[in-house]
């Protein structure tokens, strides 16, 4: 129900990802009267629809809706996964709504202070840059992004990479450098690489996000907030640019024409609907966010990396490596906040 476009971009991506894969099982939470048209994919046993009566508006302050909202459709969803209906949850809706009812219905992980927001961003290599947090946490202390890196890098290797490299943004590769909450950070990472918690290659710049140099970047949500609208706005200019190209005269269309095969292959790697489904790690159940602004092929990308998360156990693996650095990282806290020696 949710987005900037709701069931006429969600039930097609729907129905789209359900003949894509077959073994999956769909609850589509919202008001029956809006999903009474299923398109056919959805019209069998693997798929039913759980009656919600509200919504959260994508302008709803959270207080509305975590307080007076509480059969909307969001958090309805969000309940399938606690009570242990769904796997994962997946939503186009309100961001800020959408991590506060998460965090409420379904709490955070033992020994994880805050959830973060993680994506994949495109790289220079062909792949993707997953980076962390997205905007959950505008202000984070040096625990925290240490935190980030151990659930990026349960998240990364759900994917099938095995000991993915952890970056920690910062304004140049030098320990020295950074504010105290980054070096501090910095001491912490290095710490738990000596004790194969991580694979920890050290601070990178905000070029390398886009150039690949590790599998996670990590940062705050402020940061990486920015960082994530700057690459879908340079999507969205080489597509202007095409567009401008080809309304210009026949020398100009002839010259585009000859490029386009590279043109396309650049654009398709930019293309940040290939990328969309957020996870909302550290919480006690799986939850994706899709963009607000998706189309049907984003949202079934969303859709498609919840469900192979949920496929890889990945709210299993986030915890194991939790637990295994409780105890280190109580340690640790206890430590940053005891004073100095005299």
């Amino acid at each position: 129900m949710g987005g900037d476009f709701g069931p006429p971009v969600t039930l097609p991506a729907c129905a789209a990802f359900a003949a894509a894969c077959p073994q999956a099982e769909l609850l589509l939470v919202g008001h029956p009267d809006a999903l009474a048209s299923l398109p056919a994919p959805l019209a069998s046993a693997r798929c039913r629809v759980v009656p919600a009566a509200e919504v959260v508006a994508m302008d709803d302050p959270v207080e509305v809706a975590l307080r007076r909202k509480k059969d909307s459709s969001m958090r309805v969803a969000i309940a399938q996964v606690k009570d242990g209906a769904a796997d994962v949850a997946v939503s186009a809706g309100n961001t800020g709504a959408l991590m506060a009812i998460a965090r409420f219905v379904l709490k955070t992980l033992d020994g994880i202070d805050r959830p973060a927001i993680a994506t994949q961003l495109p790289n220079a290599t062909g792949g993707a840059t997953t980076v962390l947090d997205l905007g959950a946490n505008v202000d984070c202390e040096a625990e925290h992004l240490l935190q980030f890196a151990l659930m990026g890098s349960a998240l990364v290797a759900a994917a099938g990479r095995d000991s993915p490299s952890v970056g920690l943004l910062n304004v140049g590769e030098e320990i020295i450098k950074g504010n105290d909450v980054i070096k501090r950070a910095g001491q912490l990472l290095r710490e738990a690489a000596a004790r194969g918690l991580l694979n920890f290659h050290g601070n990178v710049e905000g070029n390398d996000i886009f150039k690949g140099t590790t599998d996670i970047v990590v940062c705050d949500g402020f940061v990486g907030n920015v960082a994530l609208k700057t690459s879908e706005g340079l999507a969205a200019m080489i597509g202007s640019f095409l567009r401008e190209e080809f309304s210009r005269g026949w020398y100009a269309r002839l010259a585009a024409a000859a490029a386009w095969p590279v043109l396309m292959r650049l654009k398709r790697r930019l293309d940040h609907r290939r990328y969309n489904g957020a996870a909302l790690l550290g919480l006690r159940g799986l939850v994706f966010k899709s963009h607000g602004s998706a189309d049907a092929l984003a949202f079934e990308h969303a859709l498609r990396r919840a469900y192979d998360a949920a496929q890889a156990g990945l709210l299993d693996r986030v915890q194991r490596r939790i637990a295994q650095t409780t105890a280190w990282l109580e340690s640790a806290a206890s430590s940053a906040s005891s004073p100095a020696p005299t």
